[in-house]
């Protein structure tokens, strides 16, 4: 499998691509590329959607509490200001007390529920997806809605805020952005199939696979598509951007690796022996990308040559999308466990038996760990 050229001239792309205001009212702001200590606003943890957290662990996890939602919980948590946010299949999104696991308040999205999307927090406000196809924006404070907006499908990617504005992809085929004062409409970008993957943001555009096994970038300050290729598969996997080259993997059992700038390949790895699409977003640290693959393996590739680095064996597939903080990977997989692997060599460190698959990819923030699990159940270890 390779990438197919956009009809548009590499000159004229890359001048495109440099094109996105520095300053002004619709100025992209710098992106983060790990999350900070003390927060985990949004899935993947920062607009790059890296996956990497710069709090700290204990070598040795500890179960600190646990809280039973109302039903299966695939949304990856959220971190801010010492509350912790996440979605649940009953349409209920529930905000706690990181520190207790008190409930503060919920939310409910109505007759159809949340599922995969992720909170994402700004300011005073908290924003998510449901399955009905609306998007919420919800007071931190309260537990109100502030304002809501209605898609023509279900959603399941997860919001990505930037400045004034927050991005969000739907089963309608379209990439929406959003004021994020009053959810006024600023532009759509129309797919040919469901938008599913959450973009990840660089040099001012949105880049994300599509259920129309195409690869887009679209400049956020204005919609306009500035990529448009080829990615040969369905690709449901959320990309992952770490300097100016995109890495995510696609249905036809492959990851891909390409470079923003030239629009060339750098590399595609297969596991010679296990053939299975990859569901999970990848993370990106140190040069190596880390994977989860339907193959019930999580995968390390150098980033700079495509060849594996070591592979970890659990006992399902992994489709939740590994995180990583002071050298070590944590994974859940569907057979129920979180994982501690050693970044450089695999090793397995720790594990913890939750009993129930992990959809939901872990967050870290304030030197704790929270994730939730299919039978309803949210943990947070420190």
């Amino acid at each position: 499998m390779r990438f197919l050229k956009t009809t548009v001239p590499l000159p004229v792309l890359v001048a495109m691509l440099l094109a996105a205001p520095a300053t002004g009212q619709n100025a992209t702001p710098d992106i983060a590329t790990t999350a900070p200590a003390d927060a985990w606003r949004q899935f993947r943890g920062n607009p790059s959607l890296t996956g990497v957290s710069e709090a700290i662990l204990p070598k040795e996890l500890t179960l600190l509490w646990t809280y039973e939602a109302d039903e299966a919980i695939d949304s990856s948590a959220a971190i801010a200001d010492g509350m912790v946010y996440v979605g649940t299949y009953a349409g209920t999104l529930i905000a706690l007390d990181l520190e207790t696991g008190a409930e503060r308040w919920t939310y409910s999205t109505g007759d159809l529920g949340i599922g995969e999307s992720s909170p994402a927090v700004a300011g005073d406000l908290v924003f998510i997806g449901d399955l009905g196809g609306v998007f919420h924006a919800v007071d931190t404070q309260t537990g109100a809605a502030r304002w809501t907006f209605e898609t023509m499908g279900e959603i399941k990617s997860s919001p990505v805020i930037l400045g004034d504005q927050v991005l969000i992809g739907s089963y309608d085929g379209y990439l929406y952005a959003l004021a994020t004062a009053d959810g006024a409409l600023k532009w759509k970008y129309e797919t040919l199939n469901y938008v599913h993957a959450t973009p990840a943001i660089w040099n001012g555009v949105a880049y994300f696979g599509g259920c129309d096994e195409l690869f887009h970038g679209v400049r956020v300050s204005d919609g306009t598509e500035v990529v448009s290729l080829s990615a040969g598969a369905y690709t449901a996997a959320s990309p992952v951007i770490t300097d100016g080259k995109v890495f995510f993997g696609t249905f036809d059992n492959e990851v891909l690796g390409l470079d923003l700038a030239t629009q060339e390949p750098i590399w595609h790895y297969e596991h010679p022996q296990r053939h299975f699409p990859f569901y999970s977003s990848a993370l990106a640290v140190d040069g190596t990308i880390v994977i989860g693959g339907r193959d019930k393996m999580v995968h390390a590739i150098d980033e700079r040559t495509g060849e594996a680095r070591w592979t970890f064996m659990t006992r399902a597939r992994v489709d939740s999308s590994p995180v990583a903080s002071g050298g070590r990977v944590y994974a859940g997989s569907s057979d129920g466990r979180l994982y501690v692997l050693d970044l450089a060599t695999g090793e397995k460190l720790w594990e913890f038996d939750t009993a129930a698959p992990l959809v939901a990819s872990p967050a870290i923030a304030e030197g704790r760990l929270v994730i939730g699990s299919e039978d309803g159940v949210l943990y947070c270890f420190g």
